[in-house]
């Protein structure tokens, strides 16, 4: 007999699953029936919340949807943190949890894991929860699953199957999987698009999350409108740091924000437009961009934060190929220049301490071209939002946007080194960061992850000490007792090194490439 849990891991392995994510519990033990036969490989977090993390930093890596095995009630609880971080940067999660059997599920009577309403719970981080009742409903909910990350804006979705149903047994497997290709608009709308947009004397594009798999033909629609390209957090590295029409700085700088309102029109692809991308200071408006042509694959994305002049709904990159083949080629060089111009201003724009350590990252990029850098919430993660051109698409992403989730850094670093396995990964975290998930160092050795661990350790939450003082606040409850990261790293089975000086970091980081096992690089900071 092949039971519900054995097919549900045949329909991963169909759906191209290599790794599933999660901590085994008594509540989802038939989930693992048969997968340590399967090409499914487990990884075993040491919390949910890591779990997901990882999970998320697989998906924006790989393009593929990351997958996540939590029990009942207090695993969905732990990875919902991690849910809602995906939700809010559109990012492919698949979570697939245990519930209570029919008669013990919301009862209110006290069994173990028991949750008032766990789908609810679910639903709120989630596309879509739905919960298998009986054993024909698994493959139609993964197809639907499937059919949103293929084609829709892609949100976790939240999958609860009973452990009793997990047990039942399942009718044979079909012979094929659904996979659906991602809509382009129709061509008159694209006709109408291209007649606006060729109108216009200095065009902008905007590159949000949702183009960051389209760069080749972002890039080919830019050169042929001779259009800047200002590259939001999610999509840097859309055009690479020696691109002439490429801008890795925040809209929400004083200079960008006079760029965008100088252009005649802004072509914004793939992007929320939201706050923490074009408002992070809080000044309570968004900058003005006067004609605006929106594409997203969410129609209803279109309708916010910004009013559009025009609408495309549809994939980004088809998008971009079709709107290029209708666009004449410009004569380069007007572009370039206001693209450089801008970039001067946003770089000069910068204090202090953010150029400081916008040089740091660079050297990084510099010292490690292949390198990846995954970020927590700390000093150095925030400065490089600002201003910081990444080397290629998604190899630089962190969690201090949109949700905003403190110990995102080292759990999704893991992930994107599954994902990326001959890849450098460098994680930059602070002190505070990484005590929410220091355990997974533990997961990083397991895993054999090719982590550099760049650690700003300022033994507090020294952001916010910050922001208390600007206010006029005394600081109460930033200031932690912080334990000898070195010899905890090194317990683990990691290197570990301390960096005096900042001009040592790329020698450091050459040694720490060249090891078979991660490292930490502690730097003592204020």
């Amino acid at each position: 007999m092949t039971t519900v849990g054995e097919r549900l891991l045949e329909l991963l392995e169909a759906y191209g699953v290599e790794f599933v994510f999660g901590i085994p519990g008594v509540h989802t033990r038939e989930l693992y029936r048969g997968l340590a036969a399967s090409r499914i490989r487990h990884v075993t977090a040491r919390h949910e919340q890591s779990a997901g993390f990882m999970a998320d930093g697989y998906a924006r890596v790989s393009g593929k949807p990351g997958v996540c095995f939590v029990i009942t009630g207090p695993g969905l609880a732990n990875v919902a943190t991690a849910m809602a971080q995906a939700y809010a940067d559109s990012i492919p999660l698949l979570v697939i949890s245990g519930v209570n059997p029919a008669g013990k599920m919301n009862s209110g009577d006290g069994f173990l894991h028991e949750l008032p309403d766990q789908r609810a719970l679910g639903r709120s981080v989630a596309a879509f929860s739905h919960t298998v009742f009986r054993a024909e409903e698994l493959a139609p909910v993964i197809a639907r699953a499937f059919a949103l990350f293929d084609a829709g804006r892609p949100r976790p979705v939240h999958i609860e199957i009973p452990v009793d149903v997990m047990a039942l047994p399942a009718a044979a497997l079909a012979a094929s999987v659904l996979r659906l290709a991602r809509p382009v608009p129709a061509a008159r709308e694209l006709a109408r698009a291209a007649e606006l947009i060729g109108a216009a004397k200095t065009p902008v594009i905007v590159v949000g999350g949702g183009a960051i798999r389209a760069t080749d033909s972002v890039r080919s629609l830019a050169e042929r409108l001779d259009a800047p390209v200002v590259m939001t957090i999610n999509a840097r590295g859309a055009l690479p740091p020696s691109h002439p029409l490429g801008i890795a700085a925040s809209p929400s700088l004083k200079p960008m924000r006079q760029f965008l309102a100088s252009a005649d029109l802004v072509l914004a692809l793939g992007t929320e437009l939201g706050p923490t991308d074009f408002d992070i200071y809080d000044e309570g408006r968004l900058p003005s961009m006067p004609q605006l042509v929106r594409v997203d694959i969410d129609p209803e994305q279109i309708a916010r934060n910004y009013p559009a002049a025009f609408g495309l709904v549809g994939d980004a990159g088809a998008t971009c190929a079709a709107l290029s083949r209708l666009m004449p080629q410009r004569t380069p060089g007007s572009g370039a220049l206001r693209a450089g111009e801008a970039r001067r201003r946003a770089r000069e724009a910068l204090d202090a301490s953010s150029a400081q350590d916008v040089a740091l990252i660079e050297s990084v990029r510099d010292a490690l071209p292949d390198a990846l850098i995954v970020g927590d919430s700390t000093r150095q993660v925030y400065a490089g939002n600002l201003f910081y051109a990444a080397a290629g698409p998604a190899r630089w992403f962190n969690a201090s946007v949109g949700f905003g989730a403190l110990g995102y850094g080292l759990p999704a670093a893991i992930g994107a080194s599954l994902a990326a396995p001959g890849c450098p990964i460098v994680c930059l975290v602070g002190d505070g960061g990484l005590q929410f998930t220091l355990a997974e160092l533990g997961t990083a050795v397991e895993t054999g992850a090719r982590l550099i661990v760049i650690l700003l350790n300022n033994r507090g939450y020294g952001e916010i000490r910050g922001a208390m003082l600007a206010r006029g606040i005394e600081p109460v409850g930033v200031d932690l007792h912080t334990p000898d990261f070195q010899a905890i790293a090194r317990a683990y089975g990691w290197a570990s090194e301390r960096l005096d000086r900042p001009e040592s970091l790329p020698n450091v980081l050459q040694r720490a490439a060249a090891r078979t096992l991660p490292t930490l690089i502690e730097i003592q900071g204020g």
